[in-house]
């Protein structure tokens, strides 16, 4: 039988059990004991419904007044549980600076691309891009080098099939921006080149960056100027130019330009083969050709164009004489840059 003596016997035994708890897991067992699914207490609310209509009322609140108490007191040991496990950690300093991240680094061929991209985005130039994979047709023909020509000789290509390939430059990427957009235009286009070439001053991948001029009265003098600025900002305002008679088949006329030795300062040295100059980068004025294949009237624009291999501006900018240390990943290597 149900009474009130019997719910001050489980609320003593219910609070001496939870004041002796100990840890969380005890504290549960306490919990479940008393106030569980199966628990004693309710067990006890279930059991109000049979008691004589004359103690419900005082029995069902007398022990939903203990349930509360207990809830509550259960409440009390757990926040007292949490202080006291606080109290025993290790204290902590908030003061000690936290604990740095190693950093990685741009590989220094991104660092030099990023930065010949800035010049000549400062200059007016904007990013245009294409595929790797490429057809004959944009990386020779259309640049004035049909399937005769001696100029493939020049460039040992990876090919898929007869008519796909691995872009050998990126002027591929000059004659589908002029497919695609009208003149003026005033565009570089880095990214990957693929050659069938690996020495210590080549690699079979390598990087470029081409550019693209094209108005009504865009001149020699002007593709003057601008490389002359881009080598000056490259290498250092002292820094001369020259520049010398060339030939490519998509550029008329065309020439190489070299700029003083970086190393020996125009002296003569070993790098410079005692000339004191280095090449650095092919230019010229646009091949009419290459208008005519692009829809352009050669008779109302004139353009130049230019192309670069970042491997040799990295090379000469940090004095590396072995481009293989671009690809080979020793950190000793990197961690310079």
């Amino acid at each position: 039988m149900i009474d009130e003596k019997k719910l001050e016997e489980l609320k003593r035994q219910a609070l001496t059990q939870i004041k002796e708890a100990r840890d969380e897991k005890s504290l549960e067992t306490a919990r479940v004991k008393y106030l569980g699914r199966k628990g004693e207490l309710t067990q006890i609310l279930k059991s109000i419904a049979k008691l004589p209509p004359e103690l419900k009322p005082l029995i069902g609140r007398l022990a939903n007044q203990l349930k509360r108490e207990l809830e509550e007191a259960f409440k009390e040991a757990q926040a007292e549980l949490k202080k006291r496990r606080e109290e025993h950690l290790p204290g902590v300093d908030l003061t000690l600076p936290g604990r740095p991240y190693p950093l990685g680094r741009l590989h220094p061929i991104t660092q030099v691309m990023q930065e010949i991209c800035e010049i000549f985005l400062r200059m007016g130039f904007s990013i245009a891009s294409g595929p790797e994979v490429e057809l004959d047709y944009y990386n020779f023909e259309a640049l004035n080098i049909p399937e005769d020509h001696p100029a493939r000789d020049m460039q040992a290509t990876f090919y898929f099939a007869p008519k796909v390939l691995l872009r050998t430059h990126t002027s591929p990427i000059q004659i589908r921006t002029m497919e695609s957009e009208k003149p003026p235009l005033r565009i570089i286009a880095p990214g990957k080149v693929y050659r069938c070439d690996s020495d210590v001053t080549h690699t079979p991948m390598f990087h470029q960056v081409e550019g693209l001029m094209v108005d009504e009265d865009v001149s020699f003098a002007d593709l003057k100027g601008i490389l002359t600025i881009f080598a000056q900002e490259t290498f250092g305002s002292e820094t001369k130019v020259r520049f010398r008679p060339s030939y490519f088949p998509f550029t008329e006329p065309s020439v190489e330009m070299d700029i003083s030795c970086v190393i020996c300062g125009g002296e003569g040295c070993r790098v410079c083969g005692q000339t004191g100059w280095l090449e650095i980068l092919g230019a010229g004025m646009v091949h009419p050709n290459v208008f005519r294949a692009v829809g352009y009237d050669p008779q109302k624009w004139v353009g130049f164009a230019f192309g670069l291999g970042v491997e040799r501006i990295t090379m000469l900018k940090f004095g590396i004489d072995d481009i293989r240390l671009f690809y080979e990943n020793h950190l000793r290597f990197l961690e310079q840059f």
